[in-house]
């Protein structure tokens, strides 16, 4: 069942995520505090479990700022492994994931970017991408790491740690791979399950 975001009828987690994006983006809105943040996404998770929504590929493809996220190594257990509170992403640190369409988009393959911005300093992580769209999973891997100073490049290398070469990249099982479980995707905001267990929230970058 392809998700239907054109519906009259909000649900309650749908109002507090875009609550959440709203106040990161500096708007004059009371911001959700970290329990909410992680009941609206375990609820968001679970509906689109029960309803068997899935989101296409083109619906991912652009920038995204991480809003929100949660460890698993601390405290609360829920929905089966063992969750932190959640916290909010400093405004001082950018963090952004990227997503871009190869030709064959037909094939659901594309590139990936994860882009850490500190000051003047910027670290971004590039690789290859292959999307299920009927589990709404998205694999991926590292394998080219750029660095740049004031707007410079001054690294550009690829990384031996990636998993596998590109070529091979689209003949791994899932299970070989790090990935992430979108169940929520919508033109503001969109939310994972990452392969730890983790749950995050980025926003659209304008």
């Amino acid at each position: 069942m392809t998700a239907d975001l054109t519906s009259t009828t909000t649900p309650d987690f749908i109002s507090v995520l875009s609550q959440a994006a709203a106040a990161f983006r500096g708007q004059k809105v009371k911001r959700p505090t970290t329990e909410e943040m992680v009941n609206a996404l375990l609820q968001a998770e679970k509906a689109t479990k029960q309803q068997r929504l899935t989101y296409s590929f083109d619906a991912l493809l652009g920038k995204w700022r991480l809003c929100f996220a949660t460890g698993t190594k601390k405290a609360r257990e829920r929905g089966g492994i063992v969750l932190g509170k959640g916290l909010y992403v400093p405004k001082f640190v950018a963090i952004y994931i990227s997503f871009s369409a190869a030709l064959e988009q037909g094939l659901g393959r594309g590139e990936v970017s994860n882009q850490v911005q500190l000051g003047t300093v910027s670290l971004k992580l590039m690789g290859p991408t292959q999307y299920l769209g009927k589990k709404n999973l998205l694999a991926f891997d590292f394998n080219q790491m750029l660095i740049g100073i004031f707007d410079r490049l001054v690294y550009n290398r690829p990384i031996r740690s990636g998993k596998v070469q590109s070529e091979d990249f689209y003949n791994q099982p899932i299970a070989k791979l790090p990935f992430f479980a979108f169940f929520i995707v919508t033109e503001n905001f969109i939310a994972a399950r990452g392969r730890g267990g983790g749950l995050a929230l980025w926003i659209r970058e304008s």
